[in-house]
């Protein structure tokens, strides 16, 4: 039985990904409230030991050896904060000598202001971290962090970490409705990204039952909002991750399944939908007006355009 490690798990950032949980249940320097793993009871801040690093490291380079070439992402992704973990670099320096499998870390961003996190992080070939908002009174409501953090200090070393890191840096932006999700906090995100070297930021929404019962995602309708102010300032870069997470597979020669795929991760706007199905030889307003009537995508308005936007999903995702 695995102790220290799950998966290989789909992920549409890191197709098949072997997760290592690090750290024991619920140790955490927030408390958000769209966890799925409910609140965090006791925060905190320090970093430690928790397990023996060669123990984990060895449990990784086995699962990864036995897999044989199904794992395309060896992923620190724990129930609770990676970064708290003191072993976090010896852990992975250690897997990297054995395994050829690139490694990637999921952090809430709280300590990266730290010196000794980012040099842990650097290690790692893909990291991704989250910013949910900009603004401190909303940092506080969505994210609960320990009382010894500064958003300030949180966003100084996003900045800085992402000067000398050389490796893949992704961004998460988690929307919970009637809380981080207005024009204003998205204008807030894209102005500081606007000074941050990465590759991508991911919208999600919650999709699991959360911490809070009240942290509800938000609509159809801000979700597009959101998109378009940010990507108007930050490009192809924004894209949205608003359900489940496993591959993305596009048929040849099937142009709704494609327009179906290209939702998932843009909204798209009505007339260019239009454009591609009608370059099949579709009747494109019979076309998506099935799938509206299915459910499978919904129609918002925003600045004068009609946008296609895929529908959320209606149960909770079982990817992880």
């Amino acid at each position: 039985m695995s102790r220290y490690t799950f998966g290989p798990v789909p992920s549409r950032r890191l197709g098949r990904s072997l997760g290592v949980n690090n750290i024991p249940y619920k140790h955490c320097s927030y408390s958000c409230v769209y966890c799925q793993l409910g609140r965090t009871l006791v925060r905190e801040v320090e970093r430690r030991f928790f397990y023996p690093p060669r123990e984990v490291a060895g449990e990784v380079v086995e699962r990864v050896s036995n897999l044989r070439g199904e794992v395309d992402y060896v992923t620190f992704v724990p129930d609770g904060e990676p970064t708290l973990d003191l072993n976090l670099g010896v852990i992975a320096e250690a897997v990297k000598r054995e395994v050829d499998v690139p490694l990637a870390v999921l952090s809430n961003t709280s300590l990266v202001y730290r010196e000794d996190v980012q040099s842990d992080l650097e290690i790692l070939d893909l990291v991704s971290l989250k910013l949910d908002t900009v603004v401190s009174e909303t940092w506080l409501k969505v994210n609960r962090p320990h009382p010894r953090l500064r958003l300030g200090e949180v966003i100084w070393g996003l900045e800085e970490f992402s000067k000398r890191y050389r490796g893949t840096l992704i961004l998460e932006t988690m929307l919970v409705r009637g809380v981080n999700d207005t024009v204003e906090e998205a204008e807030g995100i894209a102005e500081l990204l606007s000074r941050v070297r990465f590759s991508k930021l991911y919208l999600a929404i919650p999709t699991r039952p959360p911490a809070e019962s009240w942290a509800k995602p938000t609509s159809e309708e801000r979700l597009v909002a959101v998109y378009q102010v940010l990507s108007e300032r930050l490009g192809d870069r924004v894209e949205l991750l608003t359900g489940y997470e496993g591959p993305d597979f596009v048929v040849s020669g099937d142009p709704v399944g494609s327009l179906l795929n290209i939702l998932s991760v843009h909204p798209m706007r009505l007339d260019y939908a239009y454009r591609l199905l009608e370059r099949f030889g579709l009747d494109a307003e019979s076309a998506v007006g099935r799938l509206v009537e299915k459910g499978d995508v919904k129609l918002v308005e925003y600045r004068g355009y009609r946008f296609l936007v895929k529908s959320f999903p209606k149960k909770p995702s079982e990817a992880r």
